[in-house]
């Protein structure tokens, strides 16, 4: 399809100092859990971005030297000459799509503990390290900051030689020293790097001229800074000292990446920041420079990308989000595809590898990060081997990928639905408060199930073994989902909960469903991800008196990995919802819970009318086992294979949902190792 003309501007060239963007996609620095320990996975999935269209893409953070090492965090790094081969590979990956490369040189000051290289730390001004690590940072002297200086320069010239086209300085978020310097709650100096905002900003003008003299007419020089740090007169704010550092440096750098300070507030999650919800704060930048300027927002419409140009917000479109949800955004839109986009669902499941020091993933692609590893691309599947026909039961996130991939390989599928409304979990949980965007999910997939002749939806279809029997489908994929225990069992308990028999006990599943919960109610959080604070929020809302419970320092423990906890936490206390935690949910009986401290043996009770358990799931995968308790019975009906997966297989995240239904689909008659299902990148001993 041609593009719609009201896109044109989009794909607009952008001159960057010396280089030209080919169009204003910009696929701005982000971390991805790969970094330094796989550096061939990573420039295989950057590469994939410049291949679906982005015009620049760049790093995630580089370390600069090793006193700004952040392990356990895996970054890029350019510590010495041998670091530059790895980046040269993402370089020559980028490249070979026709599009610019980036690099974000870092240094984190007291942002980084150094726990492997264990040099000391260093700061503007004494200070204790922003981890949680007994450690503090000295703070710089002139010699001190020189040596920075150079090892600057030396990164920028490794960077220059290992092709990039684009070089950062970097003071965007709250943990590297340039922003330090700059900031008021950091720099305590008194001599000509601290004091006024002028000499504050010293540094990061250094900085700045020093990679511009070595970037000649060969690269173009970006700045990323932190226009707002939300801090109110604690911080740099866009309307005082952001748009006066932004007023002071105007014209130094090629371009100007802006946004909002710090990480948890910059990349908020879709519950607590809608699409373009940093304009607010960057938009005075292009009325005080002629340099481009590109700001992120979580932009997955074009119609916002058009409207942030053409109304001087911004001058390329910056993106990391959305440009892992789908690295072909930028292509759809320029072919007229704008339904096939799968828009970011704004859920953070991405950062979580970085928190966790693991591959990158996505709860709508579930190629990213497996791009090296496991040879997929987000847009092209193999065709099928064989002319069998599948049988897809459950039309759940699990279900609706593996029918939709597998339809895409040119198979014969039916997707058989128990009830009306395809979606399973998504549908469900997509209705409750912040969970809109979520629906995505399951929108993109339906939309594509339609365009395919070869996948049937039957929905009000719930099948038993008899069924499945007659219907004789070589292979059958269950994909049922799972269910919510009512016992309490879970990480805390591994047998029922006394009184969790009774009638005021409820299941996520009774809220979603409008079950009326009386109240007073205790939802008690053993799950530790989103749920239990989003059913709280709920029944808060339906004017419920609510206390959550956990055995957890804090509400939703695990989502400090994806950067909601403390909005999650926040937006409690605002509602009203008391909050209970390390307390662990000892028995119910009557009209009261007993409660006990997780440390020592401590009791105390609660009044309440019902308690709704977050706690551990059930796979309903009844069908799956009375499948397969007859072998005879499934060769007499030629069905060759009987699989689980999603949920039903294991319950856990909506990402691993839809992995799981794709990798099924990828791997259906195509050869199976019994050893390593993937690729690995082993360490090469050198000898000493």
């Amino acid at each position: 399809m041609p593009r719609d003309p009201r896109y044109d501007i989009l794909f607009e060239p952008v001159q960057i100092g010396p280089v030209t963007a080919k169009n204003r996609f910009y696929q701005v620095p982000h971390c991805n859990g790969m970094g330094y320990r796989h550096p061939t996975a990573s420039a295989a999935m950057r590469g994939m971005k410049a291949e679906g269209g982005w015009a620049v893409v760049c790093t995630e953070e580089c370390e600069i030297h090793p006193s700004g090492d952040i392990t356990p965090y895996v970054e890029a790094r350019l510590w010495e000459d041998r670091d530059i081969p790895a980046l040269a590979c993402m370089v020559e990956a980028v490249h070979q799509h026709g599009a610019l490369a980036g690099i974000e040189l870092a240094y984190n000051g007291h942002g980084a503990p150094n726990r492997y290289s264990r040099e000391t730390p260093l700061a503007p001004s004494d200070v204790v390290v922003q981890a949680y690590d007994p450690v503090q940072a000295r703070a710089m002297g002139k010699c001190d900051i020189k040596a920075l200086r150079r090892w600057h320069r030396d990164a920028v010239l490794r960077a220059k030689r290992a092709g990039f086209d684009i070089l950062y300085v970097y003071a965007g978020h709250d943990l590297t020293l340039p922003m330090h310097f700059i900031s008021r709650r950091y720099n305590r100096r008194t001599d000509e790097y601290g004091g006024s905002l002028e000499n504050r900003v010293r540094l990061f003008r250094e900085l700045i001229e020093e990679t511009k003299e070595i970037a000649g007419d060969q690269c173009g020089v970006a700045v990323r800074f932190a226009v707002e740090e939300l801090l109110g007169s604690d911080g740099i704010t866009a309307e005082q000292e952001g748009r006066e550092v932004i007023e002071m440096l105007a014209e130094l750098p090629d371009l100007w990446d802006v946004n909002v300070s710090d990480w948890s507030n910059d990349s908020t999650s879709s519950r607590f920041a809608k699409e373009g919800s940093q304009e607010k704060y960057v938009a005075m930048v292009k009325r005080l420079t002629s340099k481009p300027v590109v700001g992120v927002g979580r932009f997955t419409s074009p119609d916002t990308m058009v409207s942030q140009i053409k109304r001087g917000v911004l001058d390329m479109i910056g993106a990391a989000r959305p440009s892992i949800a789908d690295p072909f955004l930028p292509s759809k839109i320029e072919q007229g595809r704008i339904e096939d986009i799968r828009e970011c669902i704004g859920c953070n499941i991405c950062i979580s590898g970085d928190y966790t020091h693991s591959h990158i993933r996505c709860t709508q692609n579930p190629t990213m990060g497996e791009e090296w590893r496991r040879q997929w691309h987000p847009e092209i599947i193999q065709a099928k081997k064989s002319d069998d026909n599948i049988l897809v039961i459950g039309a759940g996130p699990a279900g609706l990928e593996c029918a939709r991939a597998l339809g895409q390989r040119g198979y014969e599928v039916a997707l058989a639905e128990a009830g009306q409304t395809l979606g399973g979990r998504v549908t469900l949980e997509a209705a409750m408060p912040g969970l809109a965007e979520w629906i995505r999910v399951r929108d993109y997939r339906v939309y594509q199930l339609s365009q395919m002749s070869n996948v049937t939806v039957y929905r009000d279809s719930e099948l038993n073994a008899q069924q499945v029997l007659e219907f004789a489908f070589p292979h059958v994929v269950i994909a049922t989902g799972s269910r919510w225990r009512r016992d309490g069992v879970g990480r805390k308990h591994f047998e029922p909960i006394p009184g969790s028999d009774g009638a005021n006990i409820f299941t996520p599943e009774d809220v979603f469903n409008g079950v009326a919960i009386p109240s007073p109610v205790v939802v008690f959080d053993d799950d530790h991800y989103y749920l239990g604070a989003v059913l709280a929020e709920k029944l808060r809302n339906d004017s419920c008196d609510v206390t959550l419970v956990t055995p957890a320092p804090d509400v939703s423990h695990w989502t400090h990995f994806t950067l909601e906890q403390t909005h999650i936490q926040a937006s409690l206390i605002e509602t009203g919802v008391r909050i209970a935690a390390n307390s662990d949910l000892l028995q119910i009986t009557g009209g009261e819970v007993e409660l006990g401290c997780v440390f020592t043996s401590s009791r105390s009770s609660l009044q309440c009318s019902s308690v709704v358990m977050v706690t551990s799931r059930t796979p309903q995968d009844m069908l799956y086992h009375e499948l397969i308790r007859d072998a005879e019975a499934l060769t007499d009906a030629g069905i060759k294979s009987v699989r689980r997966i999603g949920d039903c297989l294991a319950p856990s995240t909506i990402a691993a949902a839809v992995y799981s239904g794709h990798r099924y689909a990828r791997e259906l008659d195509e050869s199976q190792t019994d050893g390593v299902p993937f690729r690995r990148e082993l360490t090469n001993l050198e000898s000493p």
